[in-house]
């Protein structure tokens, strides 16, 4: 960053091979925060060409499994060190509050410690065959070289979610943040260097989909590419790797509803809905996006949340009193933009915000108000298509098949909230929804421990858990027969 060289392949630091960079805006206040190099379509093709041989010829796929646990330990240990540094460079590159940027390094951190436990107490299944003198095993091997691409929302934590598996798993990697936020990336390459992960293994280039996006996806030397981003990239994706057959884990984002029946406590409701739609400024893949309310209480409940959202903090991340910062950039900003004179012109009722804040301290930064729509319906492109911004719209049901059918009326299955005070309710009603995670009586949580990932449009495959450990791994059945003899098949 700002002169020193931001890629990493083949074990080396260096510069982009045309010398671009690119600038990294702070989208609070506009300014730049540094200048990165902008790797080319060489530089990407040279780091997978460096992590396969590094899986083909180098020690690490055959690194024992406590060695490979000690190391994602030591990871986790330099990520406590270095915490407040890596959570005031998070804040800086996404906007996001300095709060929730310490509360991801330690995410960052139990994902590491979790699947250092895991792979240590991975063991080899044996298989009785009914044969005394045939030993029959299957064993797991990492799948080998993998290509991580990870968004601008939570540039860190998402990128952990892919590197700490693929590490215990034995794996290879080049890896690719987002060209907007990927200072925290580049500054973890380097505590992965200090832990001592040997060269070659991870490799880091940053830049442009458009220009990276062939030489990583469309190559036969990637057995394994995970991405999380935007449906239409997803897709563009999984269509170039299925000519080489690569496996593909996609998670392509979502359109969450938060469903809230009369019965549900009210203040936690309330509580729960706010900040499942604004926080981060709604730029969160399960963020709670469509509250479905039903009708006896959705008009003093819309009132309620509409009082609390116009009073949300908004400010520099940095700021101790900021509640939720800006959007990421000018360019997102107009997209959201986009999708709320969308919302009106279907005819969306415009409850509060809708609009950018008037405070002028706040006029260089990329802000924009928490914005309520109530009076939606399925009809609408808003209630549809993912914003990714802090925007709620409001639907409402009177019978619990209708609030079923509203919640599983998307294309997308990424998340949804369930609140009731009726167990037998709400145990119906989350195992009907068609969702990868489904929150009862809470919302936004997740622990490394359960696996993530969506239904649908929201892709395939999962991340964390350990079926997240399972998408880097290979798996092989061994058959020993201790005692050979003819088969005697053929008798000539």
């Amino acid at each position: 960053m700002n002169g020193e060289p931001d890629l990493c392949i083949g074990g080396q630091w260096r510069h982009a091979s045309d010398g671009g960079t690119r600038e990294i805006i702070n989208p609070a206040d506009g300014s730049i925060t540094a200048v990165v190099d902008e790797a080319t379509s060489d530089d990407a093709r040279a780091a997978v060409a460096a992590a396969r041989n590094a899986f083909d010829d180098g020690a690490w796929p055959e690194t024992p499994v406590a060695e490979r646990a000690a190391l994602l330990d030591r990871i986790a240990d330099l990520l406590q060190r270095d915490k407040e540094a890596l959570a005031s460079l998070e804040t800086r590159d996404t906007g996001k509050t300095l709060v929730e940027s310490r509360i991801d390094i330690d995410d960052v951190t139990s994902v590491f410690r979790f699947y250092s436990r895991l792979v240590g107490v991975e063991s080899d299944r044996l298989v009785d065959v009914g044969d005394p003198a045939v030993i029959s095993r299957v064993v797991r091997e990492p799948i080998g070289v993998c290509v991580l691409i990870a968004p601008w929302n939570y540039p860190l934590l998402q990128m952990s979610w892919k590197i700490a598996p693929a590490l215990a798993a034995g794996c290879t990697m080049v890896a690719k943040p987002s060209e907007v936020t990927p200072l925290t990336t580049i500054a973890f390459m380097h505590l992965l260097d200090e832990a001592g992960v040997p060269p070659s293994v991870v490799n880091l280039v940053q830049g442009s989909g458009a220009v990276l996006g062939a030489a990583l996806t469309d190559n036969p030397d990637v057995d394994f590419i995970s991405f999380t981003g935007g449906l239409a990239t997803g897709r563009t994706i999984a269509k170039v790797a299925a000519e080489h057959v690569t496996k593909v884990a996609v998670e392509l984002g979502g359109k969450n509803p938060h469903i809230v029946f009369a019965d549900a406590d009210w203040d936690s409701a309330v509580d729960h809905v706010l900040t499942g739609v604004f926080l981060h400024s709604g730029q969160v893949c399960s963020a709670g996006t469509r509250l479905i309310v039903e009708e006896q209480i959705a008009d003093d409940f819309v009132a309620e949340l509409a009082a609390r959202a116009e009073k949300i903090r908004i400010g520099d991340g940095m700021n101790p009193a900021s509640e939720t910062g800006p959007l990421v950039s000018e360019q997102h900003r107009a997209k959201v933009e986009a999708h709320v004179q969308q919302g009106i012109s279907d005819g969306a009722k415009l409850v509060i915000g809708g609009a950018r804040p008037s405070d002028p301290a706040l006029a260089k930064g990329s802000f924009y108000l928490p914005t309520i729509f109530d009076r939606c319906d399925r009809s609408m492109r808003i209630v549809q298509e993912e914003t990714f911004g802090p925007i709620l719209t409001v639907e409402r049901f009177t019978t619990e098949a209708e609030a079923i059918a509203l919640g599983n009326d998307t294309e997308y299955g990424l998340a949804a909230g369930v609140r009731t005070s009726d167990p037998a309710r709400g145990e119906r009603v989350v195992r009907a929804l068609r969702h990868g995670t489904v929150w009862l009586n809470d919302f936004g949580y997740y622990t490394a421990a359960a696996e993530w990932g969506g239904f649908g449009k929201s892709g395939n495959g999962r991340e964390l858990g350990p079926t997240g450990l399972a998408e880097y791994q290979e798996i092989k059945h061994i058959w020993h027969n201790t005692a050979p003899q003819p088969a005697g098949w053929f008798k000539g």
